[in-house]
């Protein structure tokens, strides 16, 4: 494996003639951000970071201008894919962002994940996650959207476009060292899957946002339409986004105990229950939109009740089936997530509600043998099965009293978050849609 330090980084710049480097870093929200230097400014860059406006950060909250430090991180340093009409060659680091004094910047994403991932090193853990992100092709942005193909799950239709789509995709990923696991139609029509290989949190959160703008370059290179918006059709399943996750002591898989009924051992449990306990403060963060809650709705494989299941996919947590001889493939699948929120602030939450679950030892909660879906409201209550929130005020309400949150994330990003989502939802309340219209204007 390349060490890639700044002296490594900068005569790579200098052999392979890069002409610019783009360095990127997340707003609040999770969209991507990138400004580029030119190779001349690159060592400067690498010891002082680079000066911008700050307030860029803070999505749609933005109050006023503010004086920041983005410091090229240089294991991040990858060559973009080269554009034919370009034929320069360039690459991206992702960046830390320094306040003026050069402390880290409490409302960077990168930060509170980073922060999150000391606290499970402290206790000798490594975080490892492998996400799922679905998305949809479409032939163009319009409105209604118009699909690609009619195919379902893991169908392989003839003259796909998707299928060639996918594997060009697979391919500039692959090349910029982000590995691929697997890549597959999903269940909907026109909507399709590329699995990342597990690494640490931080790489992945890093390779996320990597992924999600290669798929959409390579769509509209050929004249489609990518979007990883969690439901856009009515009707039809949403795309979220499973994350896989574990711990691991050194080479040890600390989920698993081979003499364990479920083979999980007591870090697993512990962590269960964190992820359950605190699943609906946090789903603000893994489900950060209002269309986000329509994919959170009973009947389309998209999880709203507070349960775990060695098999049951349409449970809030999924522990797949132990196999002899993969005890390092011992692992947790939380299904709520979106592929639209913001995967450093995602993967934060979930390590913390785990590690709360571990270090306060909350109590196991057995798994679930029956449907959740099939039992009556009376019989979920009985049996302690919560939800989780039904629309994005719902959430951010949960999310406002969570304690937990709030030193999870910070105090300025945390009210950062909220007050960004406040502005989401009154947008949101005070449209008049077309059901309304539709519905309403005939009879009243």
């Amino acid at each position: 494996m390349i060490n890639k330090s700044k002296e490594w980084v900068l005569e790579e710049v200098k052999r392979k003639e890069v002409k610019f480097i783009y360095l990127w870093f997340t707003d609040i929200l999770g969209s991507l951000k990138s400004f580029a230097i030119t190779a001349e400014e690159l060592e400067g860059a690498l010891e002082r970071g680079v000066g911008f406006d700050g307030s860029s950060i803070e999505g749609f909250a933005r109050i006023e201008e503010s004086d920041m430090i983005a410091m090229p991180d240089p294991s991040t340093f990858c060559f973009l894919p080269q554009d034919s009409n370009d034929p320069g060659m360039s690459v991206r680091m992702f960046c830390d962002i320094l306040e003026p004094d050069r402390s880290f910047y409490q409302n960077d994403p990168r930060y509170v994940l980073k922060k999150n991932l000391k606290r499970a090193s402290d206790l000798g853990y490594t975080f490892y996650v492998g996400p799922e992100l679905e998305y949809f092709y479409f032939c163009s942005p319009d409105i209604p959207p118009r699909g690609l193909d009619e195919g379902g799950y893991f169908d392989l239709i003839p003259q796909d476009v998707a299928k060639n789509l996918r594997k060009e995709t697979v391919l500039t990923l692959e090349k910029m060292g982000i590995r691929v696991e697997c890549s597959h139609h999903e269940v909907a029509p026109s909507q399709h899957e590329i699995d990342l290989r597990y690494t640490d949190a931080l790489t992945m959160a890093d390779n996320t946002i990597t992924y999600r703008l290669i798929v959409k370059e390579i769509a509209l290179k050929h004249g489609v339409y990518a979007t990883f918006m969690p439901k856009p059709i009515y009707g039809e399943n949403g795309s979220g986004m499973h994350t896989h996750q574990s711990l691991f002591k050194g080479e040890r898989n600390a989920f698993f105990d081979p003499e364990d009924k479920y083979h999980l051992s007591e870090v697993a449990k512990r962590y269960i229950a964190g992820l359950l306990r605190h699943v609906p403060e946090f789903t603000l963060i893994t489900n950060q939109w209002v269309n986000s809650y329509k994919r959170l709705v009973p009947g389309y494989e998209a999880p709203t009740y507070l349960s775990w299941a060695l098999r049951n996919r349409s449970d809030l947590i999924r522990v797949p089936v132990y196999q002899p001889g993969k005890e390092k493939a011992t692992r947790v699948e939380l299904r709520s997530p979106d592929p639209a929120c913001n995967p450093y602030l995602a993967f934060a939450v979930m390590l913390s509600a785990g590690l709360e679950g571990i270090e306060k030892e909350y109590e196991f909660v057995k798994p679930v043998e029956r449907n959740v879906y099939e039992m009556s409201e009376e019989e979920r209550k009985r049996e302690g099965i919560g939800q989780l929130p039904e629309n994005l005020w719902e959430a951010i309400k949960v999310a406002e009293k969570s304690e937990w949150l709030r030193k999870t994330l910070g105090d300025p990003l945390f009210f950062k978050f909220i007050e960004n989502k406040k502005i989401e939802w009154e947008k949101y309340r005070s449209q008049v849609t077309s059901y309304e219209l539709e519905q309403y204007l005939p009879i009243l």
